[in-house]
Parts: structure tokens; sequence; C-alpha cells
């Protein structure tokens, strides 16, 4: 079977090496250019090009919308399209080209979820479940019918905070996703599979994570803030401003207020664990780890060895 494959991130990456180690290695993949990073503008491959390379599997990377790419997928005669976290939507000249139609691994069960942030929002709205769908893609997004889904208790996985960071939800939802796949694209060609059509009534759908969307507002409550810092790693990252000046909270908890505080929401003051913690609208936000613009990220206590008029401040 001929397989091209569509990808980007490291979530890519952990499905095609599952295709690969399954036997169904992809005859093509297909993913972004290569972006200057850095300020030297370095050239770095997105993580899905390097791993189709170390299998020497043949890349391609339009400039421009696939849409561009139409000839060379109809040149490669692709039985099946197996797409993963791509970030682009498929026309319908590039969706009828497969034989079998073109799958992708969502991370949600959906209609729950479609759009563009679905493991940040699960995080930020502190769900404690979630999973993953195997769709076969439609002109729409994530409007597909179902292929096969799979839900599960986050709280099922260990994470190295108890809790987990997007980057960690995102490598459990690939691992189980990748999984799922390699089960449903046999089915699916024998004909053993009957798609599922969604409940357009049931679905929710995920914004475009923006900058601005990572800045704290202290009057929200304390728990929120901790999803928050959790939910926006690695980007836009979770921020607050000391004297003007940028400071990211990499690392947090929570904990209450006790007499003696401010009640003003951003007020910094010292926990009883000797760390920092500052007022929120309910509770308090207990920092554990931050970084100041241009600085280095440290644990709290060490932050306050150089920045001893730190605490007593009001964040903004």
């Amino acid at each position: 079977m001929r397989i091209i494959f569509l990808g980007t991130s490291e979530f890519s990456t952990i499905v095609l090496e599952k295709l690969v180690e399954s036997g169904m290695k992809p005859v093509l993949v297909i993913t972004v250019p290569d972006k200057p990073v850095g300020r030297k503008q370095i050239l770095v491959s997105p993580p899905v090009k390097l791993t189709a390379q170390k299998y020497g599997i043949e890349v391609l990377q339009p400039e421009e919308s696939i849409q561009h790419t139409k000839y060379q997928i109809l040149n490669t005669a692709p039985d099946l399209i197996v797409v993963a976290a791509y970030g682009q939507i498929l026309p319908k000249e590039i969706l009828d080209i497969p034989k079998y139609g073109v799958l992708n691994v969502h991370p949600s069960v959906l209609p729950k979820y479609r759009g563009p942030s679905p493991v940040q929002t699960a995080i930020l709205n502190g769900d404690e479940k979630t999973g993953v769908t195997i769709m076969l893609m439609d002109e729409k997004v994530d409007h597909g019918p179902v292929l096969a889904a799979q839900e599960f208790s986050i709280f099922n996985f260990q994470f190295s905070n108890g809790k987990p960071t997007t980057p960690e939800l995102k490598k459990k939802l690939a691992e189980v996703g990748a999984q799922l796949l390699v089960e449903v694209i046999p089915q699916w060609i024998d004909g053993n599979i009957r798609p599922r059509l969604q409940d357009d009534s049931k679905a929710t759908y995920t914004k475009i994570i923006r900058k601005e969307d990572g800045r704290i507002d202290w009057t929200k409550n304390a728990e929120y803030i901790e999803r928050q810092v959790r939910a926006f790693q690695p980007w836009p990252g979770t921020y607050t401003f000391y004297n003007h000046t940028l400071v990211k909270i990499l690392k947090s908890g929570i904990v209450l207020t006790s007499g003696g505080v401010s009640p003003i929401p951003g007020t910094v003051f010292f926990s009883s664990e000797k760390k920092i913690a500052v007022v929120a609208g309910k509770d308090a936000l207990l920092v554990e780890k931050l970084q100041l613009e241009g600085g280095n990220p440290m644990p709290s206590r060490e932050f306050l060895l150089g920045h001893r008029n730190f605490i007593g401040t009001t964040l903004q």
C-alpha cells in the first residue's frame, strides 16, 4: 500500500515512527519549509523531515499551499494519505486523489475541540478526560466522519509535575493516536469499518492561540492561572510584568492566602514554603520557577537572592 504522510511537529514524528515500525512506511512525506530561527536566523528543519530522512523517505516541502503539490501527489499514486498535525486544510482536489481517502489523527474526541488548539484548550478548561480520533477528512475543519476514537483519563498517565503541560499531553496523545491509527488502517482498507458522522450540534471549536493569550490576569482565580501556565508551554508562555519588565512563569502551584496578605490581585508575598506567591482573584499562585526577559530560568528562591525587592510589589 502506497501511503503519503503529511505532518510537521513532534506529534507528527511519533505517528510517522509508528507507521514505519508497523510495516506501513510512507513513500512520501510532505511538510512545511525549513524556517529561520534565533538571532542568527539559522534554518531549522521541521521534526518530521528529520524523521523521514532517517528512514530514507522522500520529503516534499511546498513553499505555498499544498494545492501546488497536486501533480506530485498524483504522480506518487497514493492509496491513502495520513495527516497528523500538518496545519493546513486540504482542498477537495487533494482529498479525492487516494483510493481510501485521507485519514487524520486528531488529539481530541470529536466533535469536541475541533480546530487548532485542542490540547491547550483541554488543559486550560481543567478537563479530566481527553482522547484521540481517527477521522476521514473532508473540506471542513475536523468535520469528517469518524472511523475510531479512544477516550481516557488524563490522570492515567504520569507527568513530571503531577499534571500535564501541553508538550507532555501531546506526546501521550500522539502515542495513543499512532497505535489506534495502525489498528484502524487495515480494517478500513478491508472494508470492516463504517464511518460515523459527527453530531455537529455538539461541536465545539478551539481558537488560534496568540501571544496576548499568555498574559496573566491576576483577578482570575489561581486554579485557572496554574492551568494557563501548563497549557501555554512552550508558546506563547505565561507572563506578567514587574517594573515594566516581562516575567515568564514557568512552573507553578496553588496556595491559600492567609491573614496579613494584601487582598490586591498581583501582590507578591512569601509563601509558607519560603517561595514566591502571588495573590489572585481567589487563592494565590505559588511560583516555583520563573524567568526575567533576557535572563535565565531559575527557581523562585534563587531568583529572590538577586531581586529582594520583588516581595511586596504588585505584578501587572
